[in-house]
């Protein structure tokens, strides 16, 4: 499969190298503190040696400059960078698509949640403008908990034209938008589908509005006039599956 790769990067948290490790990341190396918990040494050690991953040793002083700021808990991973998947392998064969299109979700926190909601619930894949957004960066990973490394995203230079391509392949789009005039839930939403989450600032856009099939909000009954997208998303995700799932199921 044809891939994009970017610059070197680190990943960093437990969770997050070690979902690297267990999903076959590409890594340079993994870099370990010195005083780690001898359990959490040792997985980390069985995991990279069966891949051939060299694993080095250093004070903590040296994670704090790899990853300035971050909460690296002492367990670092280099790579060689995300790598990116193309669009077309976000529709598989033998599968109804669940495509997560986030249109400028420029907190990496965010994106992170997303993404970890997304592959949880078996989304099919995830699409990220190149542009005004966050990337998949080694925040965004720790944010995942690991999931992205499982999760196939793609970074495109136009979210209008790739919705159009979509609705080509014969899925509907959603937008989720606070002025939208269907309430989730009353959505027919089981069929093959691109869910458009809209930035914290913008929405989705006039644009990308205007591609949507129809738009869905979220009933909102006090004060607060939106949702934290990473919220929004999950609630429109798991209605997703809950409309799909068989009639026979509870």
């Amino acid at each position: 499969m044809k891939r994009v790769i970017g610059l070197e990067e680190v990943i960093f948290g437990r969770n997050a190298v070690r979902e690297a490790l267990r999903a076959g990341t590409p890594l340079n190396k993994v870099i370990l503190a010195r005083g780690m918990a001898p359990q959490v040494r040792q997985e980390v050690l069985v995991l990279a040696r069966q891949q051939g991953i060299p694993v080095q040793d250093a004070d903590r002083a040296r994670l704090d400059a790899l990853a300035p700021g971050a909460a690296h808990q002492g367990l670092l991973a280099v790579t060689a960078g995300q790598a990116y998947a193309d669009v077309e392998e976000l529709l598989p064969a033998g599968r109804t698509p669940l495509i997560l299109v986030l249109n400028e979700i420029q907190d990496p926190h965010n994106l992170g949640a997303i993404l970890r909601t997304g592959e949880a619930a078996g989304c099919t894949g995830a699409v990220i403008p190149a542009r005004r957004a966050a990337g998949i960066t080694p925040t965004v990973v720790k944010a995942s908990a690991g999931a992205v490394n499982y999760f196939p995203v793609a970074r495109v230079n136009n979210i209008a034209r790739t919705l159009r391509y979509f609705k080509e392949q014969g899925l509907w789009v959603a937008g989720a938008d606070p002025a939208g005039d269907q309430l989730y839930w009353d959505t027919d939403l089981k069929g093959p589908l691109a869910l458009v989450i809209g930035g914290e600032d913008a929405g989705l856009g006039k644009v990308v509005r205007e591609e949507c099939d129809y738009l869905v909000r979220l009933p909102m009954a006090g004060r607060v006039g939106s949702l934290n997208a990473s919220v929004a998303a999950a609630l429109l995700i798991y209605e997703v599956l809950r409309q799909r799932r068989p009639a026979d199921r509870p």
